[in-house]
C-alpha cells in the first residue's frame, strides 16, 4: 500500500498500511490527524526559545523543535527520514543527501544578518523556505515545523510573524510553484505575514 507520500511497504507504517506507527498506536488516519495538531499546538504554546546567535539556526535546531511538536507522537521525532519520498510529481529530495543539502541552506541562513533591504531579506528568506521544503528532510511533519522554525529566525531578526489566511490549497500551490522555480506566491505569503 502506497501512502501519500508514495511509499510503499514503509517500516514508518504499520503493516500494509498507510498510517504512521506512533506512540498512541492510533490506527484510523483522521484520528492521527486529530492527534497531531492537538499534541503539537500544546507543545507550540510551551516552546521557550533559547536562540541567542543567527549561527544557532542550524539542521540540530530545526531537528529538536520537530522534536519539540511530535515527541508526543512518533518514535522518530527530530530524526531525519530513511526513506525517498514524493508527493504527486514532487519528489523531495533523496535522503542519502538531506544533511548535505540541508547544510547549504543553513550556512546561507548565518549571512542573513548582513543584508539591509528588508526586500531582499525576505527574498532571501523565501528562497531557503523553499529550498529546505524541497530537501523535506522528516517522515512527516515538514511544514509545520519550518513555519515554525522561521517564525523564531523573523523575530530573531527584528521581525514578528502573523500568517496570513490563506487556504490550504493556496499554500500547496504556491509551494509546488516554488518547487518548480517560481517564488513569488510564497513572497508575497511572507511579505504578508511579516507586521
Amino acid at each position: 500500500m502506497r501512502d501519500k507520500y508514495g511509499v510503499s511497504n514503509d517500516s514508518y507504517c504499520y503493516p500494509n498500511s498507510d498510517i504512521l506507527k506512533n506512540k498512541l498506536n492510533i490506527t484510523k488516519a483522521t484520528d492521527l490527524g486529530e492527534a497531531e495538531l492537538a499534541f503539537t499546538a500544546t507543545r507550540y504554546k510551551e516552546y521557550s526559545s533559547k536562540i541567542t546567535t543567527i549561527k544557532d539556526f542550524s539542521l540540530n535546531h530545526l531537528k529538536h523543535l520537530h522534536w519539540q511538536l511530535f515527541q508526543d507522537i512518533y518514535d522518530w521525532a527530530g530524526q531525519i527520514r530513511v526513506v525517498d519520498i514524493a508527493k504527486g510529481d514532487t519528489r523531495f529530495c533523496t535522503c542519502s543527501r538531506i544533511e548535505a543539502e540541508s547544510q547549504k541552506q543553513f550556512t546561507r541562513i548565518q549571512a542573513l544578518e548582513n543584508i539591509i533591504s528588508q526586500d531582499e531579506l525576505l527574498s532571501e528568506i523565501t528562497d531557503i523556505f523553499c529550498e529546505l521544503n524541497i530537501i523535506h528532510p522528516f517522515r512527516e511533519g515538514n511544514g509545520r515545523v519550518q513555519r515554525f522554525f522561521f517564525e523564531e529566525l523573523f523575530f530573531h531578526l527584528g521581525m514578528n510573524v502573523n500568517w496570513p489566511n490563506i487556504s490550504k490549497e493556496q499554500w500547496i500551490e504556491a509551494n509546488v510553484n516554488g518547487y518548480l522555480g517560481d517564488i513569488r506566491e510564497l513572497n508575497k505569503i511572507f511579505n504578508d505575514a511579516i507586521l
